[in-house]
């Protein structure tokens, strides 16, 4: 919402914690600079596989995207408790019960492709996020996701799941630091990035 009135076109947000390698940007760039015709609001998300967004540290949640045959979303199943197990399954826990996932899942990172049009939307639904915020709801938050699928459910909007086979890094745990900080020095020594950009 704060670029509202300096971003006025097409554009991606992200999480400012995450690092999302660079395949997810340009079929995020390739679809949001391509004409699309339709009466809903055209939106896109890159979906990262599961098993590329686990912890070896600990559990995570994470947003499981069901999608239909055009490849459009039609839920968003917000998953806790998401590791894999000794025994090579990847196990869930919402705390009433356990289920097993597919490691291969498609998954919402908060990587978004969005329009102008959405900043409309984002305002006057913040308006009345505030207007229903009770007393003592300090740690209430306006998320993005939640929006997002309430446009999906209400026909508002279409989210297009385009699919990125980047790993992502994040530091989830305290032990997940020397995890992330060994991946950028791979990519270093790849060529990827170059040399002093991460350190």
């Amino acid at each position: 919402m704060c670029c509202k009135g300096a971003v006025n076109e097409p554009f991606v947000i992200i999480n400012a914690d995450d690092y999302y390698g660079f395949e997810g940007f340009k079929i995020l760039y390739d679809y949001l600079t391509s004409e699309h015709k339709s009466d809903k609001l055209d939106l896109s998300m890159a979906a990262f596989i599961l098993k590329n967004t686990l912890s070896d540290n600990g559990t995570v949640t994470r947003g499981i995207c069901v999608a239909d045959e055009n490849n459009k979303v039609t839920d968003i199943e917000e998953t806790f408790n998401i590791i894999r197990e000794a025994d090579g399954k990847v196990m869930a826990d919402d705390g009433d019960s356990r289920k097993e996932v597919s490691e291969d899942s498609h998954v919402s990172m908060n990587m978004w492709g969005l329009t102008p049009e959405f900043m409309e939307i984002l305002e006057k639904g913040f308006v009345e996020f505030l207007g229903g915020i009770k007393e003592g709801d300090i740690k209430k938050e306006y998320l993005l996701p939640e929006l997002i699928d309430q446009l999906i459910h209400s026909g508002e909007a279409a989210v297009d799941v385009l699919e990125t086979k980047d790993t992502w890094f994040g530091v989830t745990y305290q032990e997940d630091k020397e995890v992330v900080i060994k991946a950028f020095k791979e990519l270093t020594e790849a060529g990827v990035y170059p040399n002093g950009l991460y350190k």
